[in-house]
């Protein structure tokens, strides 16, 4: 049964509309997983020979042991904001005679498998064999060894059980924080000494190998727990029955002066707001608003003129960046009803630009009051807002022709990755690094107002010619059209 699991996942995998951007955003972490390996290995290598230089008096193994709660906590954060779990579409199995506890082993057991399990093996395993060669005892060694990779099974386990209690919550990365965090702090404050009962628990597996049993009975309840939950979500009605919610209607009259836009505009402002995933869009506006406030209080980042009109860009186009970059995948749910109605698709283009080009001028006005850190502030966010208007709307809009990925709005908006794939990688060039890039040529070449000039130039250049630009536009989305309706209707 395990054999046709992987052979259905390898041909979902083949088959996918996404298949080669697939494929290439699994070579790019292929290089990724090498430095990752390549880290951990050196860091194995290194550890003994390091503390033992450093702390010259004391056990090496001692001094790791002391440090294993923090690698705890850090193990797990990490993981829940950047493990995948694993999932099957599981749904077309439930109406076969597959039994489910089949389906639930398979799925846990997959999870084993993530390179998050096997990643801290690449230290553990050279410091454990340098720990023998200077005469430890080999028992005792590859037990404390086996002891660290039963922690590491939990922690996956751990995360499978966070995950799945907070996958529907709004603000879904809360339980973990609330959990390491005040673990942190309760070990910080000695008001309880998790650090030293995490080193006294591995002690005493090093020096009492029976005492393994331990890890390994909590391995074996949180896949028993893990097993439970899933078990009892695997039904075919499962989440019919969802929360009733009372919807807040907003007064949208004021989206009619846009003309035949506008109602577009309204479905695009309701989908901001009633929904997670995109409701994360309108709050990350407060944080890209705030983003100046980490650099321009430095004294060393007045001296970096050139570095403003990354910034700029960043203040004034947040929402641009983080909305735009999804479309249109954000209709994706409904994409072929849309596209099977009597409208024009530059309408549609058209809302989508409005609402972005009024983001970047709502947001410059409210980031005026930076001028408080000096007049070049003011005029390079003044040059980047311009250039944001006139060719990074278009950019972004173009670059959406390119989306094949579907996004679920209802998943939890916080360090969700659905919807992600190439295009959102390799549209960060022209968005940021050019006009940065661009900026910089001309304030090392002639001066500050000159580069701040050149950036508003081009974007005037791209206002002017916005109605060639966006027929442009509107050719290359009637072009993928279809392609994009066949790649929304798959789940993966």
């Amino acid at each position: 049964m395990i054999k046709n699991f992987l052979s259905l996942e390898w041909k979902s995998f083949l088959r996918s509309a996404n298949f080669g951007k697939g494929l290439a955003i699994k070579i790019l972490m292929g290089f990724f997983v090498l430095y990752f390996i390549a880290m951990f290995l050196g860091m194995g290598l290194m550890m003994y020979p390091l503390l033992k230089k450093v702390f010259p008096e004391q056990d090496p193994l001692v001094i790791v042991n002391n440090y294993l709660f923090y690698w705890i906590l850090g193990d797990l954060v990490f993981r829940f904001f950047f493990q995948k779990l694993p999932v099957m579409s599981v749904k077309p199995l439930l109406t076969l005679p597959v039994k489910r506890n089949k389906i639930v082993n398979y799925v846990l057991g997959k999870s084993v498998t993530s390179f998050f399990n096997y990643l801290s093996l690449f230290a553990i395993v050279p410091f454990g064999i340098t720990l023998i060669a200077k005469e430890y005892p080999p028992n005792a060694v590859l037990v404390w060894m086996l002891a660290l990779i039963l922690v590491t099974l939990c922690i996956n386990f751990l995360n499978f059980i966070i995950e799945s209690f907070s996958a529907e919550k709004e603000l879904s990365f809360l339980p973990i924080i609330i959990l390491t965090g005040g673990l942190f702090v309760l070990n910080y404050f000695n008001m309880v000494s998790f650090t030293e009962m995490v080193a006294n628990g591995f002690n005493a597996i090093y020096k009492t190998p029976i005492l393994i049993g331990i890890p390994l009975l909590v391995l074996m309840g949180l896949y028993l727990f893990n097993f439970k939950i899933l078990k009892q979500k695997l039904f075919l009605d499962s989440g019919l029955k969802k929360e009733v919610k009372v919807v807040n209607a907003s007064n949208l009259e004021w989206t009619k002066t846009f003309g035949d836009i506008a109602p577009f505009m309204q479905l695009d402002l309701k989908l901001l707001w009633r929904n997670k995933r995109t409701k994360s869009s309108v709050w990350m506006l407060a944080i890209g608003l705030f983003y100046g406030l980490f650099f321009y209080p430095q004294p060393m980042y007045q001296d970096m003129p050139w570095f403003f009109a990354f910034i700029g860009v960043f203040v004034t186009g947040i929402f641009l960046i983080n909305f735009g970059q999804f479309i249109p995948a954000w209709d994706s749910g409904y994409y072929k009803l849309l596209m099977s109605q009597n409208i024009k698709y530059e309408q549609y283009l058209k809302s989508k630009f409005t609402l972005m080009a009024l983001s970047v001028a709502i947001l410059f006005v409210l980031s005026i009051p930076y001028v408080y850190f000096g007049w070049k502030i003011l005029l390079a966010h003044l040059a980047a807002a311009i250039y944001n208007l006139g060719v990074n709307t278009h950019v972004i809009l173009y670059g959406g022709s390119f989306n094949r990925k579907k996004i679920d709005l209802n998943q939890k908006a916080a360090f969700n990755y659905q919807g992600t794939g190439a295009v959102q990688w390799l549209i960060g060039i022209p968005l940021l690094l050019i006009p940065m890039g661009i900026f910089a040529l001309f304030y090392f070449l002639i001066g500050f107002e000159i580069a701040c000039l050149s950036l508003a130039t081009l974007g005037v250049i791209g206002v002017v010619f916005h109605q060639k630009l966006m027929k442009t536009i509107t050719k290359k989305y009637l072009e993928s059209k279809y392609k994009m309706i066949d790649a929304f209707d798959q789940n993966n």
